[in-house]
């Protein structure tokens, strides 16, 4: 027992503190409009995904696959806050995915799929 009590010390000093910051270093969605498996009404539909981090907006992708299964890069928006993504899109009712690709400003790159579905206007 008494040779186990220098073996932790030992390991931090070889190995380095438990590794909690890289995690930290990747853009974790934290919050979405639409959210997901959300009902939306259409036909406009606004985009904001918002991360823990900063994202490079220039490098960072949003495709949307339609009911259909066909796909389309959106735009995004490089005005607002450095921590979200924002496009709009016109969309008929049916279930939908929006597929996320971003790269945070320390070089990690993260995927996600938030889905939806949007309804007919209530008007």
């Amino acid at each position: 027992m008494r040779s186990l009590r220098w073996l932790l010390p030992m390991l931090v000093i070889v190995l380095g503190p438990p590794a909690a910051a890289p995690a930290a270093a990747h853009a974790i969605l934290v919050e979405s409009t639409p959210a997901v498996d959300s009902t939306v009404a259409g036909p406009s539909v606004a985009f904001s995904l918002r991360y823990n981090s900063r994202i490079d907006k220039a490098r960072s992708r949003l495709t949307l696959t339609a009911p259909d299964k066909s796909e389309t890069v959106l735009t995004i928006s490089p005005d607002g806050p450095e921590d979200i993504l924002a496009s709009e899109a016109e969309l008929t009712p049916g279930a939908y995915r929006l597929r996320w690709q971003v790269l945070a400003i320390d070089g990690h790159i993260t995927r996600g799929d938030v889905r939806f579905t949007v309804t007919a206007s209530a008007q």
